[in-house]
């Protein structure tokens, strides 16, 4: 599939070489038809990582993707070059205020799962991007504490402090399996799993219109669908490269903070050996199913997004 982007995104090349098609403007433009517009609100603070791992699966599909990088308007990054950010990202604002609508718009996790909520700084703006979607966004998904944001702005909905970080590979039940979005999926698969915090399956039940299509007995609920909202969340890391649990235990090592080594990830749960990815093909079934579902369900005229 051709996504595109602009060519000096650090994404563009660790693409190409991975053998996922990519598009500059020229090529793009030489297509006659209409390429479906997808954003990404990046709260990770590795910006460059979270946006390619993201590209990696919208990429993945036949269509024409055309990929927006979007911030916090007033939220500056410490993790990231400014020149990076000031050359790719629009802060929110500015896409507030264009009255542009996206077929589809990402909304990542953040590390600040120890916060309520309403102490985040930018959730002011960050409800109002929940807001903003329901009517300038045909498909919106949110991932881990994008998803937890979401669906506690949305629904109500709490998460809940776990005593212990829930760090691993997990084995997910598929319990809708005539969902489009896990069309193709076996009846179980595993999914890495990095968070601090849960949402309980009662609660999500106790939530009118909310669906759970994959969810695990050792790490609860974990894909939910919105019909009502035309959202998704999942509260758990498809997206993770290879080595991402790795890299995260190494640093907390590093640090000294007391930290388990991920469960189910180290062939005999040994850190002395390369982790083994169990989750690739699953994770672009999934975004290749919700790509599918917005090119099956969007409407042709943009302007038309949101009104109904």
């Amino acid at each position: 599939m051709p996504i595109k982007f602009p060519s000096d995104l650090p994404a563009y090349d660790v693409l190409s070489r991975e053998g996922v098609m990519v598009m500059g403007e020229d090529e793009a433009s030489r297509q006659d038809i209409r390429p479906l517009k997808i954003a990404l609100l990046n709260l990770m603070p590795k910006k460059i990582q979270t946006e390619t791992q993201f590209a990696r699966l919208i990429g993945a599909t036949p269509l024409q993707i055309e990929l927006s990088l979007v911030r916090m308007t007033e939220h500056k990054t410490r993790n990231t070059a400014a020149a990076h950010m000031e050359t790719f990202y629009r802060p929110f604002a500015e896409v507030e205020a264009s009255g542009e609508k996206f077929d589809g718009f990402l909304i990542t996790g953040a590390p600040i799962e120890h916060l309520p909520f309403t102490e985040v700084t930018y959730w002011d703006e960050l409800t109002r991007v929940f807001d903003w979607t329901q009517s300038h966004v045909h498909s919106t998904f949110g991932v881990c504490w994008g998803g937890m944001a979401m669906i506690y702005h949305l629904h109500g909905v709490q998460k809940h402090m776990l005593p212990a970080k829930a760090f691993g590979c997990f084995r997910h039940r598929n319990l809708a399996p005539a969902s489009p979005y896990l069309r193709g999926f076996s009846d179980d698969c595993v999914i890495p799993v990095s968070r601090w915090t849960e949402m309980r399956q009662d609660e999500i039940d106790a939530a009118p219109g909310l669906v759970t299509l994959l969810g695990s007995d050792e790490s609860g609920p974990c894909l939910v669908e919105d019909a009502g909202h035309r959202a998704l969340y999942i509260f758990n890391h498809f997206e993770y490269d290879s080595d991402t649990l790795k890299q995260e235990y190494d640093r907390d090592i590093a640090n000294g903070t007391s930290i388990n080594v991920p469960q189910n990830y180290y062939p005999d749960n040994d850190p002395s050996q390369a982790p083994q990815n169990r989750w690739r093909s699953h994770a672009h079934l999934l975004y290749g199913n919700w790509i599918n579902q917005i090119y099956q369900t969007t409407p042709f005229d943009q302007n038309r997004i949101g009104a109904y």
